[in-house]
This record gives structure tokens, sequence and C-alpha cells, in this order.
């Protein structure tokens, strides 16, 4: 089987050499793979870096294509991507990932043995370690501190999931669900394979693939990055509320303790109830225990440890309440940037859905 690997960059010059090399060195048969990079309009070096990519090692492999995304955004790069390949099978690349020799090769044997989409585990990494990223890579691989979903970590043998990260598709998936909804931001995927699975199709994961997404490097963009994500949940919640879990929002409901507690404060002090913050006051207990079991549980394990981690307590509820925040502003945008939709995601959906059902069929293959 052909494999097209794709990849979406916006401004990655200093990340993408690495990955191209990684790239470069998978094991399998270069002739039977099509590479596939999407440059979201970047300012930086990037389309130069896989230009030069191009030129070199354009004779070894199937293809190489470089295509635009004006629109910048991931799910519209991604739509592009699926349009461009022509691979039997197209695999998913984040541009801030590592992947081992055998990616390719090991995500290609699970889709010819039958499955239809499949991948592996996506734990956290870091470029360029110090004392003080080790510490946030702690906290980001902690599930208290990220979440609790099976794609993080690694897991033995084979199972069936919800959603994956960098994820690999026969083209007859994407020819029967069609692309990604540009409607959303952070949430795309968890829509997608809500819908492949509606489809029904079935998302294997596999010990035997690895792939690993470095981190941000600083406390100020781990914490925007979860206000981003918190903030795609509570929109998310307009469009599909079924692809969410319970979980996406545990840092929600924490918030909302924490302002029922200064409310139930305010009242107290004003009415003389103090009983009122009783149930508050065990709960926060509860939080602050739990709080210090999984830092010690974290510090234990970490392989590089440092004085740094004891900003864990610290780092964690910061986390929790920065993405709860960002839900709750999701949930009050929501009424507004749902009415702003105008049906143009759903039509590209299906455009995507046409385009590579053409190239289905010219190849062969028919619906599952």
């Amino acid at each position: 089987m052909t494999v097209s690997l794709c990849m979406i960059a916006y401004n990655e010059e200093e990340v993408l050499p690495g990955l191209l090399e990684e790239v470069y060195a998978q094991t399998f048969d270069k002739k039977k793979t099509e590479l596939v990079f999407v440059d979201s309009a970047s300012t930086d070096k990037t389309r130069a870096i896989f230009n030069q990519f191009k030129e070199k090692h354009i004779d070894e492999y199937m293809n190489i294509v470089i295509a635009d995304n004006p629109r910048k955004i991931q799910s519209a790069g991604w739509n592009t991507a699926i349009k461009t390949a022509m691979g039997d099978i197209i695999i998913r690349l984040d541009a801030h990932a590592s992947i081992p020799k055998n990616f390719i090769e090991k995500n290609e044997e699970l889709i010819a043995d039958g499955e239809y989409v499949c991948g592996g585990a996506r734990p956290n990494n870091i470029d360029k370690p110090t004392a003080y990223r080790e510490m946030l890579l702690a906290a980001e691989s902690s599930m208290f501190g990220s979440s609790f979903a099976g794609y993080r970590r690694q897991a033995k043998g084979k199972k069936y999931v919800s959603s994956l990260f960098h994820g690999a598709y026969r083209r007859e998936v994407f020819a029967r669900v069609g692309g990604f909804n540009v409607s959303l931001g952070r949430t795309e995927d968890n829509e997608l394979h809500y819908r492949i699975r509606q489809n029904g199709y079935k998302i294997c994961q596999s010990d035997e693939i690895i792939s690993y997404q470095n981190i941000r490097p600083t406390l100020r963009g781990m914490l925007a990055q979860k206000f981003g994500n918190g903030k795609w949940i509570g929109l998310t919640v307009g469009v599909c509320p079924e692809c969410l879990s319970i979980f996406h929002f545990a840092p929600f409901c924490l918030v909302a303790v924490i302002i029922l507690f200064l409310i139930l404060m305010i009242c107290g002090m004003i009415s003389g109830q103090t009983l009122l913050l009783l149930p508050m006051i065990l709960l926060a207990a509860a939080y602050c225990l739990g709080d210090l079991l999984i830092t010690t549980a974290a510090i234990i394990t970490a392989e590089h440890k440092s004085l740094y981690m004891l900003l864990l307590p610290v780092i964690f509820p910061m986390l929790h309440i920065v993405y709860g925040i960002g839900t709750l502003t999701g949930f009050i945008m929501l009424p507004f940037w749902k009415s702003s939709l105008d049906g143009s995601a759903e039509k590209e959906i299906e455009e995507v859905r046409e385009s590579v059902k053409n190239g289905v069929h010219k190849a062969g293959f028919q619906d599952k």
C-alpha cells in the first residue's frame, strides 16, 4: 500500500529541520511514500525549508507536494492535505511532533492487516530540555495536569479508542465521512473521529505505534494553550456535544465550585450563616490533598528531578482554573459564535468527501 504522510506548518522553522530528518529516516519504502507539506502562510523560513527538502529528495519519493493554506487554521490545512494526498493511507503528523524510524511502517502494517483507522500513544516530550521545562513536562504528562485521553499514554496490546492524535486513515474513510469541520478549533479531531465512529469504523490504537508531541516550553504558553482548549470545549457544545466526554468539563466544574464558594462566602458573611462554607471547605481540602498526593507521585516518577518540581502543587490548579475559565468563556461566546456560522463548514466537509471519493474509485477502492 502507498502512504501519504501529511504535515501542516505555520512558522515552524525551528522545529522542522529535526522533524524532517526523522521523516527521511523512516524505514518504509520511500517509493511508496508521498509527502504532503501544507504551508499556512508562514512568514518565516518554513516554506523555504519545505522547498529545500523537496529539491534534495524528490527523486527518492513517490511524490513530494507543497500546498498552501491561506486561511491558516489547522482544520482547513488538513482538508487541503486530504484533498491533495493520493496514497492508499493518509497519515496526519503535527509539526511539533517527533517520530521513531518505524512510525510509517507500523501504521501501514496495521492498516494492511485490516484496520481502517489506527495509531498509537502520543506521550509528551520537550525540545531542548532544562530543569524548568522538565517540570512543565511532568505537569503536562500527569493525568491531573492534562487529561485522561487514552492516546496520551502507552498501553499494552491493541485496543479500540474514541480518538487519536497522529492518526492513519484509509482513503475510503474520508470518502465516506468527509473532511474536518473548519468552524472548530482545537476540537476538530474529536468531531471528525465522532463522525468516523458513527459511520461504523473502529479506531485502533496499538502499542507498536508511538509518536511524541513537544509541549509548550513556557508556563505562559502552556496556560494560553489550556485557555484556548477550554474555550473550544465550550464552543463545541453548540455543534457536537456528543464528541466530548465528561472529563472535558472537569476544569469548568472546578471553576464553578470556586464561584459558588465565593458567593456562599459573601452570603455567609452577610447573614452570619458560616455553616454554608463547610461543604466548600471540605471540597477544597479534598482537592488540595489530591494535588499534594499527585505532585508527590509526579516527583517520584520524574526521570529528572529538580527544585522546580516543588512548583507543581501550584502549577496544577493554575492549569485547571485557566482551562475552566476558558470553557466558561466559550459558553458565554457560544450563542454569538453559533449565530455567525453560515453552513460553509458543512459544505467543505462534503467537498472533501467528494474529492477523495473520486480519487478512491479511480484507485479501484470501494467504500466500506
